[in-house]
């Protein structure tokens, strides 16, 4: 027993030793992340070897989850990068002087992140977007659609600030946009038939009560059989039945993270204003797009819109 007892006092202390050793450390940066699924390991992959890449030791960098950080709370890194909106939400209402990088989270959710805990976006607490801004989406629908003049777009409640930005960007470009909200109570599938009865195609915004698992099926079919496709921000929609996508993988939003973290570890402040990817893909439902007499390139189009948005 007097053997067992002189362990535990042993290892109590070893531990506490880790734990105050940690805590007196300087860290670099913290990441917490939402969960531990592939695209949340993905981006965190990517930003820890870009990190390392850059010469910042793995050593300097802690990984925890959303559920852990209550205990990392005492921690004084430089930056705390959050992946995902329940890591946001989490640190939104922690205190903490470290700066904060929400990523991994579309544009929606970061503000509905703002309303809820009382904070505004700074230099204290920012975001990448995961999901793309507007006038790239725009631009994406001129260069692979240029004969849809039509553009059909479901709001719901936290995309719906959105609406007045995309009416302005269509009528600049000559487009017109076909809109219905739905409310919280409300019904999608009537507010979906008003919609596509005179769209020429379906943009999908970021927006979790209308377009989620439970329900995308059931949009991409009612869309087929219209003939009228859907623009999604997902690779995922894509597979499912989506004609195309305009979309950020993780990798790329962790390489972007990364730079905007070496910043914060260079002296830079965090842009007070949250930033949208630089880099982004496109992906194409062959099938989708030969059934509606379509020829889309992918590379070509994700091409020919960055050789845009780098022409002055």
């Amino acid at each position: 027993m007097r053997f067992f007892l002189r362990f535990l006092l042993l290892a109590y202390g070893f531990m506490f030793y880790l734990v105050t050793t940690v805590q007196a450390a300087e860290l670099a940066v913290v990441i917490v992340s939402s969960e531990r699924s592939a695209a949340y390991v993905e981006a965190e992959q990517a930003l820890l070897s870009e990190l390392e890449r850059g010469g910042v030791s793995r050593y300097d960098m802690l990984q925890v989850t959303a559920q852990e950080w209550a205990g990392a709370g005492a921690l004084k890194p430089k930056l705390i990068v959050a992946l995902g909106s329940e890591a946001a939400t989490v640190l939104a209402k922690a205190e903490t002087r470290a700066p904060v990088l929400c990523t991994l989270l579309p544009r929606s959710s970061f503000e509905r992140i703002l309303r809820t805990s009382g904070r505004k976006s700074s230099s204290q607490f920012s975001a990448l977007y995961l999901d793309q801004p507007l006038s790239r989406q725009v631009e994406l629908i001129r260069l692979a659609l240029p004969a849809a003049r039509r553009i059909g777009v479901l709001w719901g409640p936290e995309s719906q600030a959105q609406a007045p930005a995309l009416k302005a960007l269509l009528q600049s470009s000559g487009l017109e946009l076909v809109e219905a909200s739905v409310g919280r109570d409300e019904l999608l599938f009537p507010a979906l038939k008003r919609v596509l009865d005179d769209s020429d195609l379906l943009l999908a915004v970021a927006e979790p009560q209308l377009f989620n698992s439970s329900s995308i099926q059931n949009i991409l079919l009612a869309s087929f059989r219209v003939r009228v496709p859907l623009v999604a921000f997902s690779p995922a929609y894509v597979r499912a039945g989506a004609l195309i996508a305009l979309h950020v993988t993780p990798t790329q939003v962790g390489l972007q993270a990364a730079a905007i973290t070496r910043g914060v570890l260079q002296g830079k402040s965090l842009s007070a204003t949250p930033v949208y990817s630089h880099d982004f893909s496109v992906t194409v439902n062959e099938h989708v797009a030969r059934s509606l007499g379509l020829t889309l390139d992918a590379v070509a189009l994700r091409d020919r819109l960055r050789s845009r948005e780098a022409t002055p």
